[in-house]
């Protein structure tokens, strides 16, 4: 009889234990769809198809002197959020109606339908270049995402313009910088106080320096990153003696090389110190993003940990929109709403069990035990793996909120948990949310403070939900795996009796 009960309450949990790996694999599966339909995996076209499109951005009619110019390639793992950023970059200069033409140095392998989008839907001048080989790949501390920034050279190529400003993805224009392309034959600013940034100059292309520029990475020029910014700041290594860029009111072109004005280049961390902007030297026009890579503005998450998250994706949804994740989003919702209902209705009726020690079920317990913790563990960190990394923020944190509640109640329903303890991570993680997007902070340094309270009065109830759990996971493990001896009928407060 034990036996038959036992085997019983086994198969119970392995059904139970295989709805949640079929559910699991599920979203698993439709987050790799999504990926795919995004075009975050960079399919590759036919080589005819790239001639097409190279010979057709050659034929493509230059319509003003000068042209904001941006880059990409492929070979990281962001390569789809990189060119969302271009994108939202491109829309955000035609929707300030900038005198220059929008132009693109695109690889090779950049998906057709990129390109297509780019020239299209944006714009944009796309022009194919050859990956610059970069010899500095066995630098001890080189960092392979910067493998293909050397590409960035090729702006100095574009001679049918007379002025060129090259830009990187994470820059976002609050206002209209033509005043630009008055400035020298080089001009960069210094985020940093003895390093100029190259995430936005100014370059009047020449042949002659591209092919100078070309030999001097031929022969080994001393690069400490590696990358770009390494050779750039070694190559006009003396900017930082040459004058301030102050536009002519008459609007002539200078020559020379010159310092831009921090105002061309506003670090986003001088923002989150004030959280205003308060930046006297030069127009407030661009702020940067040089952070962490996975904390860039476009990420759902970045908003309300770094305020201006929201800026950015304000901004796209002015100009691309959200078309490509609003579909992904509806069906995990639908999903996460399955779950849970699921899990509800294949609660297991274990009320008939009550408990009793046998010493052959130790080893099942504490397997029972370890999935649980898991069970809830995985709750929290899955959902972030499964939502598109570029969605609004509201929508991304809702989709959060959502997904971790409903896979939390997986592990409620079935190891017959308190909903309110193990949902307290939930809890905290909502105000947390509330506590950091509260808007009437004086300054950066008060919302820390803030933020450390709030963190420093949840901690010890966290950790007593913690024990909570643990304690009432034993309780439920004793009462649902040891059953009475034969012939005895015990009864306990709040169960039946087994027959």
């Amino acid at each position: 009889m034990m036996k038959m009960k036992l085997g019983g309450f086994v198969m119970k949990k392995m059904k139970i234990g295989l709805l949640v790996s079929l559910t699991l694999t599920l979203l698993v599966l439709l987050s790799t769809t999504a990926t795919v339909a995004d075009g975050g995996g960079g399919v590759m076209e036919s080589s005819s198809s790239l001639s097409s499109l190279s010979s057709s951005a050659t034929a493509y009619r230059t319509k003003h002197k000068n042209a904001y110019v941006a880059m990409m390639y492929m070979g990281t793992p962001r390569d789809y959020e990189f060119y969302v950023a271009t994108r939202v970059m491109l829309k955000s200069l035609s929707k300030l109606k900038v005198e220059a033409d929008l132009v693109v140095l695109a690889s090779p392998d950049v998906p057709v339908k990129w390109i297509q989008a780019m020239e299209k839907e944006d714009g944009a001048k796309v022009v194919i270049v050859k990956n610059v080989e970069n010899p500095y790949q066995k630098q001890q501390n080189f960092d392979n995402r910067f493998k293909l920034t050397l590409n960035k050279l090729y702006a100095w190529s574009l001679v049918e313009y007379e002025r060129v400003v090259m830009l990187d993805s994470d820059n976002m224009f609050i206002q209209k910088a033509d005043e630009l392309f008055q400035c020298g034959q080089f001009c960069a600013v210094f985020i940093n106080p003895c390093i100029f940034h190259t995430g936005l100059f100014v370059l009047q292309p020449s042949t002659e320096v591209f092919k100078n520029m070309l030999h001097e990475i031929e022969i080994g020029r001393d690069n400490p990153d590696g990358a770009d910014q390494g050779f750039l700041t070694g190559y006009f290594s003396n900017l930082l003696d040459e004058p301030m860029f102050h536009p002519p009111l008459n609007g002539t072109k200078l020559d020379g090389h010159y310092r831009l004005p921090l105002g061309y280049q506003m670090d986003a961390s001088y923002f989150y110190l004030k959280l205003v902007w308060r930046i006297p030297c030069g127009p407030n026009s661009v702020i940067t993003f040089p952070s962490a890579p996975w904390m860039k503005p476009w990420y759902w998450w970045s908003w309300p940990v770094l305020p201006l998250g929201f800026s950015w994706h304000e901004a796209r949804r002015e100009t691309l929109g959200y078309g490509a994740e609003i579909p992904v989003v509806v069906i995990q919702a639908l999903m996460y709403l399955g779950v849970m209902a699921a899990a509800r209705l294949a609660r297991p009726n274990l009320s008939k069990l009550c408990y009793r020690p046998h010493k052959n079920l130790t080893f099942l317990q504490t397997g029972l035990k370890f999935i649980a913790m898991w069970s809830i563990l995985v709750a929290y960190i899955l959902p972030v793996f499964l939502i598109p990394r570029t969605v609004h923020p509201l929508l991304g944190w809702s989709l959060y909120l959502l997904g971790s509640s409903s896979l939390a109640s997986v592990a409620i329903n079935t190891f017959l948990l308190p909903a309110l303890h193990v949902l307290t991570p939930w809890l905290g993680i909502f105000c947390s949310l509330l506590v950091m997007a509260f808007p009437w902070y004086p300054n950066g340094v008060a919302r820390a403070l803030f933020v450390f309270a709030y963190a420093f009065c949840c901690a010890p109830f966290l950790w007593g939900s913690l024990v909570k759990v643990v304690t009432c996971l034993q309780v439920s493990l004793e009462r649902e795996a040891f059953l009475p001896r034969l012939g005895e009928s015990p009864q306990l407060s709040g169960f039946n009796k087994l027959y």
